[in-house]
This record gives C-alpha cells, sequence and structure tokens, in this order.
C-alpha cells in the first residue's frame, strides 16, 4: 500500500512537470530587472559635465559640413560627449512584462528630431521629473555639427515613446511595463535623437533637413550596434497615437548608403 500511494505521488510529480514545461514561460515574478545589454554603443566612461554652448544655428541642409577627408565611413569618430539624463527620466529594461512573460524582442533603434536646440532638450533631460507623464529621454541625441551626446545608458530604458508598437518582419511588437500607460517599444528601443534645423522649430509637417555631419555621425553610432536595417525605424513609424511626425525630412536613402559602407554591417542589412 505504502509502495502504491509513492508510485502515485511520483506520477502526480510527472504531470506536474510536464504540465510546466508547456506552459507560457513565466519569470519567478513580473518586471525583472534586465541588468545587462549586448549589441548596442557603449557609454564613454568619462562625463563632460559642462556643456559648451553650441554654434549658432544656420539655416540650410548644409551648414555643418564634412570635411572631404572624413566622408568615408570608415572615417575617425566624430566628437562625443556624456551628457546624463537625470534618473528619474529613465529606468531599468526588464526581462519580464506585468505579467511575468519573459521578453525576447531583439533591439530596435528610433530615430526622432528634437524640435528645439540640442543644449534645450540636454537641459529638459537633466531636469529631475518626478511624475511618470512628464518623463522624457533618449539614449543619444546628435547635434548639427555631428557630436554624438549620451545621455541614457545603453542597458537602461529611456522614455522615448510613449503609446508605440515596431510592426517589423516578426509581427507587431510592443511591452508593457507599467499598469498606468499604455505598451510600448522602449523596453527593447535604442532611441536617437537628431537636433532639428532652426527652421524646424514649429508643427509644420516638413524643414530643411539634416546636416551632413549628422547623417556621418548617425551612421558611425549604428555601425557599432548590431541591429539589421529592418529594425531601424522612425518615432512616427511606432507611434500609435497618430501626432508623431519625427524625424522630418529624413533622408533614409543617403542614410543607409552610409551605413552600409560599414564593413561591420556585413551580413546585418535585410
Amino acid at each position: 500500500m505504502v509502495r502504491r500511494w509513492i508510485w502515485i505521488g511520483l506520477g502526480g510529480l510527472l504531470v506536474a512537470l510536464l504540465t510546466l514545461g508547456l506552459s507560457p514561460v513565466r519569470a519567478a515574478g513580473p518586471l525583472q530587472p534586465q541588468l545587462t545589454v549586448q549589441g548596442l554603443p557603449p557609454m564613454p566612461t568619462a562625463n563632460d559635465t559642462v556643456l559648451q554652448p553650441l554654434k549658432a544655428l544656420q539655416p540650410g541642409p548644409t551648414d555643418f559640413a564634412v570635411p572631404d577627408h572624413l566622408q568615408l565611413a570608415q572615417a575617425t569618430a566624430p566628437r562625443q560627449v556624456t551628457a546624463l539624463a537625470d534618473p528619474s527620466n529613465y529606468g531599468d529594461r526588464f526581462a519580464t512584462d506585468i505579467n511575468g512573460q519573459v521578453l525576447t524582442n531583439d533591439f530596435i533603434a528610433v530615430l526622432h528630431e528634437t524640435v528645439g536646440s540640442a543644449q534645450s532638450a540636454i537641459n529638459l533631460f537633466r531636469t529631475h521629473h518626478p511624475r511618470d507623464q512628464d518623463q522624457v529621454s533618449y539614449h543619444t541625441l546628435i547635434g548639427r555639427d555631428g557630436t554624438v551626446y549620451y545621455i541614457v545608458p545603453p542597458e537602461k530604458r529611456a522614455f522615448g515613446a510613449g503609446n508605440s508598437i515596431f510592426n517589423g518582419p516578426n509581427g507587431p511588437e510592443t511591452v508593457r511595463t507599467n499598469p498606468a500607460f499604455p505598451p510600448s517599444v522602449n523596453n527593447f528601443a535604442y532611441h536617437i535623437s537628431l537636433e532639428t534645423p532652426s527652421d524646424g522649430m514649429n508643427n509644420r509637417r516638413s524643414h530643411s533637413g539634416y546636416t551632413q555631419a549628422q547623417y556621418a555621425s548617425l551612421a558611425w553610432l549604428l555601425a557599432q550596434t548590431t541591429i539589421p536595417d529592418s529594425r531601424i525605424t522612425t518615432h512616427q513609424a511606432v507611434d500609435r497615437s497618430g501626432s508623431r511626425m519625427d524625424p522630418r525630412s529624413f533622408n533614409g536613402q543617403s542614410f543607409f548608403a552610409l551605413l552600409r559602407r560599414y564593413p561591420s554591417r556585413s551580413g546585418l542589412s535585410s
């Protein structure tokens, strides 16, 4: 009789294990932080805490032309400045969503524009925002002169998009990390913003465009990642509100031509 109950107990345990194996993958609890990331540009270790005023903006797409000797994609790295946002304006990336489901999204790059100066955007990100609805940031910002400003560490979640979804090769992707807000792409997005030209600091649908230096720096930055071309998108494309237009007047053909000149992009295009 004792042996019979032992076999019944073992059988029940086996059924329970098989059931667990067939059920959706769950972690021990919701919103488990993701502590490390791979395939994104590292943030420089030295902080440049005092930002110098930028050169006054000039109208037109070539006010900061790239010198001839820097036209090749294998050019010297652009000027880089670390200007960390206030911690209220970014958070953890999560390995699980609010329901405890394990997340497996590959990274995407989301392109934005500032609709203001680089300095004003950085000042905004460095301002403490205790209310969730006021918090905002990008991972990096590229000034009109091509300077790359690192704002949020790549392993952290920048608050660059609200209600958003990425419709890519694998179907629609979005993640909910806060029950008070709609799902968004922020958990698996690397947000990059381009400083807007002086004639674009308005709500019009277009402006004079971005500088050659900005396109060169953007290509250099994304060449440091393992994000394929098919997962490089825009804020306008992922936005679900229908109100976002950025980056306006972006020349995707010119940008991808620069990006694909990097040997590191071999096999990443799709």
